[in-house]
């Protein structure tokens, strides 16, 4: 288990420009944009405006903390800190609107046909299987994990590269990356 800080993370200008996201993990370590196979940030929303388009990618994404609206060309989705993460194509336009102030948003974006991922909120007793997962924090928690707990800030993030049960003390997001 890796603790990745949120305190250590270095803002990085989104690709249209338009805020910033902060980078919790990439693969490959220290690829970029265009050549990333995966690569898991949070940025914040505090106006409107489109999502970045990203040719060849697909994007999970779920609601941190505040209430964003998304507006799609097939439709319109209200999102909040308890929504389930929703997916789509990094080409599909996307202009996002904060609802009642700043929205904190976790994005997974995977290079299609390359890799592929869940996301999903979780508390409690989870068994996390192979490959990588990483737990999330939107909050403050606590992880347990064989015997030995470990305690998260809000943002911060813990990486697994190996199969193991762990307690998580507050609701959480994981990303499982088989």
């Amino acid at each position: 288990m890796r603790i990745l800080r949120a305190a250590e993370r270095r803002a990085v200008p989104w690709k249209n420009g338009g805020g910033t996201t902060r980078e919790i993990a990439v693969f490959p370590p220290g690829s970029d944009f265009a050549t990333f196979l995966w690569r898991l940030s949070i940025a914040e929303v505090t106006q409107p405006g489109p999502f970045s388009h990203f040719e060849n990618i697909d994007r999970h994404f779920a609601v941190l903390a505040g209430r964003v609206r998304l507006v799609f060309p097939h439709g319109t989705q209200d999102c909040d800190a308890h929504s389930e993460p929703i997916v789509f194509a990094g080409e599909t336009p996307c202009h996002a609107t904060p609802l009642d102030g700043p929205v904190t948003d976790l994005n997974l974006m995977l290079r299609r046909g390359r890799v592929q991922a869940s996301m999903q909120r979780v508390s409690g007793r989870t068994r996390l299987g192979g490959g990588t997962s990483i737990v999330v924090a939107p909050q403050a928690l606590s992880l347990r994990v064989g015997g030995r707990t470990v305690a998260l800030e809000k943002h911060d993030a813990a990486l697994f590269d190996e199969p193991c049960e762990l307690d998580i003390g507050a609701p959480a997001l994981i990303i499982a990356i088989p």
